[in-house]
Parts: structure tokens; sequence; C-alpha cells
């Protein structure tokens, strides 16, 4: 069984390997672009956290209020 399960990994790794870490050119792409999706994506969540806790609060709430 563990036999079985190290080959398995083994595979994994060779594969991890030859698709992201033989090059650099394409380690550094896989970095950057998970860094961009990262900042993508915590943007984005911080942004609805905020408008979720200052409701009511923002100009975008309440210009109707103001505007004519």
């Amino acid at each position: 069984m563990t036999d079985v399960r190290n080959s398995a990994l083994e595979k994994y790794s060779r594969g991890v390997y030859r698709t992201l870490f033989r090059r650099n050119s394409v380690f550094l792409l896989g970095i950057f672009a998970s860094a961009f999706a990262f900042e993508m994506a915590f943007d984005s969540a911080t942004d609805r956290w905020w408008d979720r806790i200052n409701k009511g609060k923002q100009w975008k709430d309440i210009k109707d209020r103001y505007s004519q």
C-alpha cells in the first residue's frame, strides 16, 4: 500500500516539477499570475466586507437624499 502511494506521489511531484519548476520563466509566470489572482480576490472580499459593515453610511447609499 505505501509503495503504491509513494509511486503516485513521485509521479505527481515529477509532473509538477516538469510543468512548473523546470524553467524559471514558467515558475515566475506562475508566481505573478497567482499573486494577481490573490490580489483581485482579496480586494473583492474586503470591499464586500467594508460595504456590509458600513451599509447606510456611504455616499452611494445616501446620495439619493441629497441629490436634486
